[in-house]
């Protein structure tokens, strides 16, 4: 059975930083940034604490080739992304924990 795969992009409250990252299980990555599991981490240094993006990918393999195509983007293009799916912003961790009882 193949496992899929999704891209996030993280930021902080001011919104002036992003991180896009790529996981088989967004759950549980999201709380990792969220807790600041990894202290010396980029997310955790620069306080990445919001999933304001996501897409979901068929395999892991197409998520991690989505995850260089994605950070190569430019500051515009990734926010034209967010944009797309969240025009105000907000932490779609909401959404995301929800699907834990699916």
């Amino acid at each position: 059975m193949e496992r899929g795969g999704c891209i996030y992009i993280m930021t902080n409250y001011n919104k002036t930083t992003y991180y896009t990252g790529v996981t088989s299980d967004l759950y549980t990555r999201i709380i990792e940034h969220k807790t600041s599991k990894y202290p010396n981490s980029f997310t955790s240094r620069y306080k990445l604490k919001y999933c304001v993006y996501y897409e979901a990918l068929p395999t892991i393999e197409e998520a991690i080739e989505r995850e260089k195509q994605v950070k190569k983007y430019r500051r515009e293009k990734k926010e034209a992304l967010i944009n797309s799916i969240n025009p105000k912003w907000e932490d779609l961790w909401i959404i995301i924990k929800e699907w834990e009882f699916v």
